[in-house]
């Protein structure tokens, strides 16, 4: 892929100090940890070393660490790229539904004050939706397995909490002995049922958060303090129509992969999505989903983008991508075989699985200019050594 010209990066070098100085009161440890991060990434500050071809011998320059932070838009291609080849040998013969479950605006200041335990209910709320309506009977009647990635964010970097969840058509049995089919391949589960399980699992876990004083209901959700205010839109947000959208399933397993690669270790904003900055206002693109997916440019001061950047941290060690049902750790390694075999006996040939790689192979990042080899790392420098080389340099 071509290196962008603008990297959130270069924003942040230029105008870090101002944001910093504007909203640093409002910043957690976590925050200036990504913020320190993004700044240094690919600096001498991080150190650096030196690549060698394995075959012609050619040298490159001295190329500057990365700082591998999961916040960093320049750091997660590899983590992706790792995770797709491991999800690529637990594909299904079947098709793939996408399904995104979304909470109301309303909501958003717990978000932003407690934001482990309302992303955790989040996850828990879709979770034993899907897997709930599914095994009823009166729907499907299977044990279904998923996996749901948290996202944070909308196109415009405001804060808008959903979950994606990648759903097989299908799923086994109670008594596994046999895979149950969806009634229709565009078909997987009724939407309006799906609508009012997770509106009454989220809004009761929430009731309970806040019962047991979970909750904070400080600065953004100040609105919340009051158990009347709090009861008030519960009871509004009880009536309301909530989102949750099914969209039509993949065209095969191998879009799948295609896709995960979108959603998986995505941040708030790509690189490649920024198209200009000039010192003080940053203009990217952006699609405008309450009005059909138009798109434009949004033209934003610096200091307002990084402060919506930065809103996207998630707490530390929280886990962002999840597996459930036959795909959780506790049955994978027993239902996932099964319901391979199972897909077999219906006449679903099994995918081909990729080639076992040796996890003591160091990979090649990348090829040598001259003659194609890949090229291997010689020589490792740290920050301390490349400040004085500059100073030697100079001197």
């Amino acid at each position: 892929m071509i290196r962008p010209a603008l990297e959130v990066a270069d924003i942040l070098r230029a105008q870090g100090r101002q944001f910093l100085k504007r909203f640093r009161s409002s910043l957690s440890y976590q925050l200036l940890k990504a913020f320190r991060a993004v700044e240094r990434c690919r600096t001498a500050a991080l150190g650096g070393h030196k690549d060698k071809c394995v075959g012609c011998q050619y040298e490159a320059p001295i190329s500057y660490n990365s700082c591998r932070s999961r916040c960093c838009p320049k750091c997660q291609a590899q983590a992706r790229q790792r995770w797709i080849e491991a999800r690529q040998r637990e594909l299904l013969p079947t098709n793939y539904f996408h399904v995104v479950f979304t909470v109301p605006h309303e909501l958003n200041g717990f978000a932003r004050t407690s934001p482990a335990v309302y992303y955790n209910l989040l996850f828990a709320a879709s979770s034993e939706t899907l897997l709930e309506v599914a095994a009823d009977p009166k729907r499907l009647g299977a044990k279904i397995g998923f996996f749901s990635i948290l996202h944070t964010w909308g196109s415009n970097l405001l804060l808008h909490p959903h979950i994606h969840c990648v759903v097989p058509a299908g799923g086994l049995s109670a008594d596994h002995q046999r895979w149950i089919h969806t009634s229709h391949p565009l078909f997987l589960l009724p939407v309006p049922s799906l609508r009012i399980a997770f509106r009454t699992k989220f809004l009761e876990g929430l009731e309970h958060l806040y019962g047991k004083g979970l909750l904070d209901c400080r600065g953004p959700a100040s609105a919340f303090k009051d158990p009347n205010a709090f009861a008030a839109t519960m009871e509004q947000l009880k009536k309301e129509r909530w989102v949750v959208d099914v969209r039509p399933p993949f065209g095969g397993p191998e879009h799948v992969l295609r896709y995960l690669g979108r959603y998986t270790h995505r941040i708030a904003i790509s690189n490649h999505r920024l198209v200009a900055f000039d010192g003080e206002r940053v203009k990217f693109r952006w699609k405008d989903y309450a009005h059909g997916g138009r798109q434009g440019v949004m033209n934003l001061k610096a200091t307002e983008f990084l402060r919506r950047f930065f809103h996207h941290v998630l707490p530390k060690g929280f886990v962002r991508i999840r597996h459930y049902g036959l795909l959780s750790n506790r049955f994978r390694k027993q239902c996932l075989p099964l319901a391979q075999k199972l897909l077999a006996l219906d006449g679903r040939n099994p995918l081909p699985k990729p080639a076992p790689k040796d996890p003591t192979a160091c990979a090649p990042l990348w090829h040598c200019p001259k003659c194609g080899r890949p090229m291997r790392v010689a020589r490792r420098f740290t920050a301390a050594e490349l400040s004085l080389s500059r100073d030697l340099d100079s001197s």
